[in-house]
């Protein structure tokens, strides 16, 4: 199994933007989606030693809402809400190809 690796995780979040959409965002915006995503797993106990948790555990739906909901509460970030689907499923993509 490889380790994440968070440039690949970024520039998998990128290729899922669009070029316009890609060039608002700087690397720390999709670390911070990024660091969102693992404290929603981290809340939804996905995290925990003991949990078998697998994809069908994720709530995809209510992970994009989470990530909407936070990136909303920064007024700065360039991140547009249409944006926030794709960098999620991105991220889980580039996940996935660690197993």
């Amino acid at each position: 199994m490889k380790e994440f690796d968070e440039k690949e995780a970024v520039e998998t979040m990128r290729q899922a933007l669009t070029p316009e959409a890609s060039s608002r965002c700087d690397d720390d915006e999709l670390l911070n989606i990024i660091d969102i995503i693992w404290d929603w797993y981290d809340d939804q106990g996905l995290l925990d030693i003991d949990s078998e948790a697998d994809d069908d555990d994720v709530n995809v739906d209510a992970l994009v809402a989470h990530v909407r909901k936070m990136i909303a509460k920064d007024k700065l970030s360039p991140i547009r809400p249409d944006d926030v689907e794709p960098l999620v499923a991105a991220e889980l993509q580039y996940e996935q190809s660690l197993l």
